[in-house]
């Protein structure tokens, strides 16, 4: 385990810890992550991933990972890859311990004949609304007394494609005045004719997750199966197939899932988003899908921190986005180059800075390791600064650019706003200062005089341009499907501003795909997918959080 993930003490690593000791399962521990492969992960699947791969390595143990492939009408091979693209990424490995839930069909099969033969399961012959009719009213179905014989047959008839789908279902028999609806006799099998990617068409009945699961985890050997609090009612009926045949007793431990503000997490709502246009994908980096993170930026370290800060709880709750966001901003902040980037620029001369070529300076990479060393930052007497570095009429407490004022261009030398130029509309276009050459960076013998101002800037012969996309929240409020009819509703007009003609330090020229920088006093970027030679694509992953950003907000909002 990387120091950036050890992991927080919770009450699944205690309790997992006192079985170890006690000599459980001879004193080991079997975990597994069973996706189902239906749709892409996301961040609530990452703190599953991590949970069970965590232990499985702090306790000495192992983890499989099972697709729960039961229902082919949904999924697809594409999304296999992806989940063992994202589980790699995130930094785990589960060795030959890959496993498929249709692996174990001939098994799930002949565990439910064994049901029926013993009588606690039949087949029900009404129709799916009535089966939860009765359900829902406690009352038997009037096929809960078939014969054991008559239930093989029928059975066995499912299982050669003689029925069509909806005609019967296998059921299991438990109890129908249970006040746990999952225990009311649930399905097992049904008819679905749909081919499968793994067993081809060898099967036209397919188990039911309940079935699948426990059995799955059985057959495996798993010790303690980790499921979402929504699978805590389902216990009993998980506990109850396994006792039924006597087969291997995994335990099953219920925890919290990840919530997150601003974020949903909901297969069937993202599907939405992707299916009418709302995001570009399933990778765009305003979705909080591991693909979504990946291309926004973050990092796989920056995910498991999250996850251990996040916690393991039994109680549902909200974890604050900020969280996530300070996860990426500690491990970028020690691990990413510092680079000069203008997003929104304005032309500064210097007017009596010599013409010419200019010189070189030195920049340091990351102030936080100084292994990363320095590089060559050139500087001209043209430069580009920030638009929103400059004002003509400032607000009180503005410390940047203004005429008459004097301020620290960064690596470089003090500059004083002595003219403006507009264009016919009366636009600021360029504004022109004077340097003072004592004031370099580092000089020996520089003033000392203070500026409050430090300027970050691009000169303007060696740019490189690029363009930028500027991601906030999708969603404008924390909890985008409360108060409303359709979560839809909560969509942030303003989650994408897409910036063109950015200008950048000539070395970002050389920038490969997934690579992350910061953006001195901007924010933290990384070069996306989109990216074409001589038409780089930045994304912000993140602000920054610097204190000059706050103060100088709050005086521009006193102004």
């Amino acid at each position: 385990m990387t120091p950036e993930a050890a992991p927080k003490k919770d009450f699944i690593r205690s309790r997992i810890a006192s079985d170890v000791e006690a000599g459980k399962n001879g004193g080991k521990l079997h975990t597994r992550f069973p996706p189902e492969p239906n749709g892409y992960l996301h961040i609530g699947h990452a703190q599953a991933i991590w949970l069970n791969f965590s232990v499985a390595e702090e306790f000495g143990g192992k983890c499989n990972l099972r697709f729960d492939d039961t229902n082919p009408g949904k999924e697809d091979v594409e999304y296999v890859d992806a989940i063992r693209d994202d589980i790699r990424w995130l930094g785990y490995d589960w060795d030959d311990r890959e496993f498929y839930a249709s692996d174990y069909f001939r098994t799930f099969y002949d565990f439910a004949v064994k049901l029926v033969r013993k009588g606690k399961a039949y087949v029900d012959s009404l129709p799916a609304e009535e089966i939860s009719a009765y359900r829902e009213a406690q009352k038997d179905s009037p096929y809960r007394e078939r014969s054991v014989e008559e239930n093989l047959d029928l059975l066995e008839r499912m299982r050669k494609g003689e029925f069509d789908e909806g005609t019967h279902i296998l059921r299991a028999k438990i109890d129908m005045r249970s006040p746990n609806l999952n225990l009311r006799d649930p399905a097992i099998y049904r008819i679905r004719k749909i081919h499968h990617d793994r067993t081809g068409d060898e099967w036209c009945i397919y188990p039911m997750y309940d079935f699948a699961h426990g059995f799955s985890d059985s057959i495996e050997g798993i010790t303690h199966s980790l499921c979402t609090l929504e699978f805590e009612n389902h216990r009993p009926l998980y506990d109850w197939f396994i006792e039924q045949l006597e087969v291997f007793h995994p335990q099953q431990i219920e925890f919290a899932r990840l919530n997150v503000s601003f974020l949903i997490t909901s297969k069937r709502k993202l599907l939405r988003l992707v299916q009418e246009g709302h995001v570009s994908g399933w990778d765009d980096p305003r979705m909080p899908t591991i693909r979504g993170l990946r291309r926004r930026g973050y990092t796989p370290a920056s995910i498991r921190d999250f996850c251990s800060n996040a916690g393991i709880t039994k109680v549902n709750g909200v974890t604050q986005l900020v969280v996530l966001e300070n996860a990426v901003r500690k491990d970028l902040n020690a691990t990413a180059p510092r680079m000069m980037a203008v997003l929104e620029p304005l032309k500064l001369v210097i007017t009596n800075y010599p013409e010419g070529e200019g010189e070189l300076l030195d920049a340091v990479n990351n102030p936080e390791d100084p292994s990363m060393g320095s590089r060559k930052l050139p500087f001209s007497r043209e430069l580009y600064i920030e638009r929103d570095d400059f004002r003509e009429d400032p607000p009180k407490g503005f410390f940047r650019l203004s005429p008459g004022t004097e301020v620290r261009l960064r690596y470089a030398y003090y500059v004083k706003c002595e003219e403006v130029v507009k264009d016919a509309n009366g636009e600021v276009v360029e504004v022109r200062c004077t340097y003072d050459p004592a004031t370099k960076s580092g000089q020996e013998g520089a003033p000392l005089r203070k500026v409050k101002g430090t300027l970050h800037w691009v000169s303007a012969p060696h740019a490189v341009e690029a363009e930028v996309r500027l991601y906030d929240n999708l969603f404008r409020v924390p909890a985008p499907e409360v108060g409303v009819e359709d979560f839809l509703e909560n969509l942030n007009p303003d989650s994408l501003r897409v910036l063109t003609g950015c200008k950048l330090e000539p070395e970002l020229g050389a920038a490969e795909v997934g690579q992350n920088v910061q953006f001195e006093r901007l924010g933290y970027f990384c070069v996306d997918q989109d990216s074409q030679d001589g038409a780089l694509v930045f994304n912000r992953t993140v602000s920054l959080r610097d204190s000059w950003a706050k103060v100088e907000k709050a005086a521009e909002n006193r102004g």
